[in-house]
């Protein structure tokens, strides 16, 4: 069958661009093809289109051609930045965020920004810009690709130093800026790309024709695989082409040699090649407890290096790596395996053999990458200094001593009783026991221990090493067996179950994290126990920061004593805005001894957490990251879940208020009501003795009737927020309605002339005729009210295609502006104007029972500023057929 329905994460990552700015980048093969010219080119073609653009940074490099196409554009001013008695011009990010332009233009995306600025990179200042919802358009030269680097340094025999990761032009649109190698050539001769002593030397090294053919095919070739993945990405989230076949799966073993970070570079590509998803995996083997901080700094850099390049990371505990990767392969269905091969002495390969043929033999199905990666670094076996532990201790040599001199005092006692020719056997008990609890040279210590004491004291000549019968050097040489191979068993068993253990460790530390937070339903709560646990589980200190009035501040920390300094509270500000991390460890801000990560949940960043070490050394080891995410995706979980369990007892706390009002409102209009009604008769009925009293009388009664329209309106709200409107609709005169309510209001306008304009052709309205009769008697009392005293009130019904409109304008202050729709709430008065009085219900019963009857109204200020307009439409559905025109 074939599934029509669009590719889910094709659909994600298209909602992710939403709200942000679109990057176009202007890719080159070498400098002098073109790139600033044609991105200034294109930007004056948008200015005079009509886009705001302006040049956040350009640098021309004395070309005459391209200064010449800076004229015209706003430049936003540099910022200078001071570092080591020189000063440095940067690209002011704060600047153009704060003039907001639609499309900026920032040269030399690769660029290195100087020390003390926000982002190490150019290329992070323009993610900021995109995240604001700003378009940019920037250069790059393809040897600036992180991917490329060592292709491009193979051979060229120049390593470029500014790189950026392939994820930003994945994202990005991009145009080709191409001219031949020769034409290129002739332009750095003419002087065009650098001044002529530069050109001499360019001419000799870089830019030789070989060279510019190979960097113009890989940014071609480089292009073309975008351009597809884009095209691909669009096919999937439209649906458009039907099935297609699984996709392969990388995995790419990484070590602390060297050259790993080579074969991720490689991973990269062929994962691009394949549009294939890719794994950087670690196997953690008892072996790396011998690494050094040099290697762990190199592994953590590579590992970073894969994260960087868009690959997902992941450490595993295995024995031996043949066992790990194979587990993980099979784990993960990987179809294509990456691996190193350093240079060993024949003697290593004999010893441990190949890895890379027994990973052949034990992953049928997969294809399995070797790349050579040069001789392996100097911490082999032989170079390594033994751990402590691997030479045995004090106290294994005389525990494994004294059983030997033990089992030597037991033999003398039953020899004394009678020839026993296998007495030799009791020597296994101390050789076994080193060889289990002690390690390999305990138990061969302990091995030789037995066999002189088996010589000395029981082989003939007793108390002498000489050894008369041959046979007896058998015994001699199975204790040393023993010892080996017990000991290499014994080994293998302590190092599975320190793997074990540091698995169970782990995941009995998360499943602890999560019975904590289970109980926590409070903030005040929650913040402490995140801090302490975290900072104890990975031994640092920690610091929670949440958001509040006055931006983000330190919500707990532990120990309690932090202080963070004015660089620390930037990467944790930065970090929270965008929802990543921050500070030592990260691509931002990494002069800060913190790291802060974001605790997020349903993509919404909800806090920072801050992790710093007491002896200043890197907050987060990298076997120790993927438990630190763990932690902090369970905070985010509990986090969200306390903010909700907060935001439901108000919600529960509002609904009991607004029970409570109904509740009284109710009451009050029903128990007002009756004896309104009397008074209203009773006045009706009163007949005036003199004109004062005939005065009187109309006072009382004007000020009854607007005494019961305010009770029938508390009435007719507490009957909306109950939601028990249940009206009748029946088709409806509305020059006939408009002039019932009209009358009912004839006290209220006498001081207000009235205009009203409803062309006869006008068809019937299919409204409630009850609802519809109080809305016009509170819109036409409303303009009667904030209307200028004596001032004309206007009710006119106008065609608006097959709709109809009916207006009721006044001559008054009108509305503020951005309270248009703030008006219709209850008890809303406006405050700034002179719309003052009232109770505020008249307009939010208004639209309740429009709503109630399915019509729309709204409210504006008159075209020429003398008024307010309300406006009630009617769409077809609730209009009688228009007669013919």
């Amino acid at each position: 069958m074939n599934d029509q329905r669009p590719d889910p994460e094709a659909l994600l990552r298209a909602a992710a661009r939403e709200g942000k700015g679109r990057l176009k980048v202007f890719l080159g093969a070498a400098p002098g093809v073109g790139k600033t010219f044609e991105m200034l080119s294109e930007g004056a073609a948008r200015r005079d289109a009509g886009t705001d653009v302006v040049i956040g940074v350009v640098e021309t490099h004395g070309r005459a051609e391209t200064e010449a196409k800076v004229h015209g554009f706003e430049v936003i001013p540099r910022r200078r930045i001071a570092y080591e008695g020189h000063a440095l011009d940067e690209m002011d990010i704060d600047a153009i965020l704060a003039r907001r332009p639609a499309l900026v233009l920032v040269d030399e995306l690769a660029h290195t920004n100087a020390p003390g600025s926000r982002h190490d990179k150019r290329y992070q200042d323009v993610e900021e810009l995109l995240a604001a919802g700003i378009d940019v358009y920037s250069t790059l030269n393809i040897q600036h690709l992180e991917s490329l680097n060592d292709v491009v340094a193979s051979f060229t025999q120049v390593r470029v130093r500014e790189t950026l990761p392939d994820r930003v032009l994945e994202e990005a649109e991009l145009e080709i800026v191409d001219i031949p190698p020769d034409e290129l050539i002739e332009r750095l001769k003419q002087g065009k790309v650098y001044v002529p002593g530069e050109a001499a030397r360019a001419l000799g090294h870089f830019f030789s024709k070989s060279n510019l053919s190979a960097l113009r095919e890989l940014a071609l070739r480089r292009a073309a695989q975008a351009v597809d993945a884009q095209m691909l990405d669009y096919v999937r989230a439209h649906a458009m082409g039907g099935t297609w076949a699984a996709s392969d799966r990388l995995v790419v073993a990484v070590s602390e040699q060297p050259g790993a970070a080579e074969l991720v570079r490689v991973a990269k590509r062929l994962a691009d090649a394949l549009r294939a998803p890719w794994t950087a995996i670690h196997i953690e083997t008892p072996r790396g407890k011998t690494f050094g901080k040099a290697e762990n700094a190199r592994l953590a850099e590579t590992l970073h290096l894969a994260a960087q390049l868009g690959g997902q990371v992941a450490t595993v505990p295995a024995e031996n790596v043949v066992d790990g990767l194979t587990r993980f392969t099979a784990d993960a269905h990987a179809t294509q395996l990456i691996v190193g091969k350093s240079t060993r002495s024949r003697w290593f390969e004999l010893r441990h053999g190949s890895i890379v043929d027994r990973l052949v033999r034990l992953t049928p199905g997969v294809a399995v990458h070797v790349l050579p990666m040069g001789p392996a670094a100097p911490t082999r076996a032989f170079l390594r200094r033994p751990a402590p532990a691997s030479w045995g201790s004090l106290s294994g040599y005389a525990v494994s001593l004294a059983l030997t001199a033990l089992v030597t005092m037991a033999g003398a006692l039953i020899l004394s009783n009678g020839n026993i020719t296998d007495l030799g056997l009791l020597y296994l008990l101390p050789v076994m026991v080193a060889a289990t609890r002690y390690g390999l040279r305990t138990s061969i210590v302990t091995s030789l221990a037995s066999s002189l004491a088996y010589n000395f004291f029981f082989i003939p000549p007793t108390h002498t090493l000489t050894i008369e019968d041959p046979r007896n050097i058998i015994t001699v040489f199975v204790l040393l067996g023993v010892a080996v191979v017990s000991s290499q068993l014994a080994a293998r068993v302590r190092e599975q179950a320190v793997l074990a253990q540091a698995s169970a460790a782990q995941n009995s530390a998360l499943a602890g994290f999560a019975r904590l937070l289970t109980g926590i339903s409070k903030l005040d709560e929650l913040a402490p126990l995140l801090c302490a646990e975290i900072g104890r589980l990975l031994d640092g200190h920690a610091v929670l920061l949440m958001p509040g009035d006055d931006g983000l501040s330190r919500r707990w920390s532990w120990p309690g004593d932090i202080h963070l300094e004015t660089l620390d509270l930037a990467a944790a500000r930065w970090a929270f805005e965008n929802n990543r991390p921050a500070g030592r460890g990260s691509d931002t801000l990494t002069a800060s001894e913190w790291l802060f990560h974001p605790i997020a949940a349903g993509g919404t960043c909800l806090a920072i957490f801050g992790l710093a070490r007491p002896d200043a050394h890197a907050p987060v080891r990298s076997d120790q990251l993927p438990l630190l995410l763990s932690l902090l995706d369970q905070g985010g979980l509990a986090l969200e879940r306390v903010s909700l369990e907060a935001q439901m007892a108000e919600l529960s706390h509002v609904r009991e208020t607004d029970r409570l009002r109904h509740a009284l409102l109710s009451s009050v209009s029903h128990d007002l009501r009756t004896p309104l009604t009397t008074i209203l008769g009773t006045l009706g009925e009163m007949r005036a003795a003199t004109p004062e009293q005939e005065v009187q009388l109309a006072t009382a009664r004007g000020e009854a009737e607007r005494l019961h329209r305010f009770v029938a309106n508390l009435l007719d709200m507490a009957r909306i927020e109950a939601g028990s409107l249940h009206g009748s609709i029946e088709p409806v005169d509305l020059a006939e309605a408009v002039a019932g309510a009209l009358h009912d209001l004839r006290g209220t306008l006498l001081d207000h002339p009235v205009t009203t304009d409803i062309p006869l052709e006008v068809p019937l309205v299919m409204v409630d005729p009850h609802l519809f009769h109080h809305c016009l008697i509170n819109l036409i009392e409303n303009a009667a009210k904030y209307g200028s005293p004596a001032a004309p009130i206007t009710i006119a019904a106008t065609r608006e295609g097959a709709s109809l409109a009916l207006s009721i304008c006044d001559r008054g202050p009108g509305i503020p502006p951005g309270e248009e729709d703030r008006i219709f709430e209850a008890f809303t008065r406006i405050e700034g104007s002179d719309r003052t009085g009232g109770t505020g219900l008249g307009l939010a019963i208004v639209k309740g029972f429009t709503m109630a009857m399915g019509l729309d109204v709204a409210a504006a200020n008159r075209p020429d500023g003398s008024g307010a307009c309300f406006t009630v439409r009617f769409d077809e559905a609730h209009l009688k057929d228009w007669p013919d025109e």
